[in-house]
């Protein structure tokens, strides 16, 4: 299991009900679904190991190389 942390989020009434929800109807931890949730945030968001999954096989690429790495890495460019 991957290391976690304790930590402590204050969520408004409407975002302790959704998840609560959320978690009994999937068989999950409220925790587990926030966790999703940021996961999926973060990957959207082009930050985050996700981004890493998209640059697989670029070796391969004939029209990529080592001086467009910021453009595949970073999105710049």
């Amino acid at each position: 299991m991957k290391l976690l942390h304790r930590t402590q989020v204050m969520l408004e009434e409407w975002h302790y009900k959704y998840l609560k929800s959320a978690a009994e109807r999937q068989g999950r931890s409220l925790s587990e679904v926030l966790r999703d949730i940021l996961s999926k945030y973060v990957d959207e968001h082009g930050t985050g190991p996700g981004r890493l999954k998209e640059i697989a096989g670029i070796g391969a690429d004939e029209e990529a190389s080592g001086r467009d790495h910021d453009r595949w890495l970073y999105l710049k460019g």
